[in-house]
């Protein structure tokens, strides 16, 4: 679960700052599953920048991936606290 301490606020707020991350976890929100490379298209920027949005998201607790088939699916955080979700909602307006 994401530490909704000061410290984890801090990095929550930090990472949906980013045009590019807020537009991932908005593609994530509802339950969706994408592998990297559907991200990329969608996003339009390269492999790398895709996969190091990806991370910074995924190392604040916000999405978690598994791997099938050679390719890795991200999805939002199932276990991330309530508030951060509203947190998250009301960046996506």
């Amino acid at each position: 679960m994401v530490l909704m301490n000061e410290k984890g606020w801090a990095k929550i707020f930090k990472a949906l700052a980013n045009e590019n991350r807020l537009k991932i976890v908005g593609m994530l929100h509802r339950g969706h599953k994408m592998s990297v490379s559907e991200i990329k298209r969608a996003l339009g920027i390269s492999y790398k920048w895709t996969s190091l949005n990806l991370n910074n998201l995924k190392r604040v607790g916000i999405l978690e991936s598994e791997g099938r088939k050679g390719h890795v699916f991200y999805y939002l955080n199932p276990k991330i606290s309530e508030a951060a979700r509203r947190a998250i909602r009301a960046f996506l307006r």
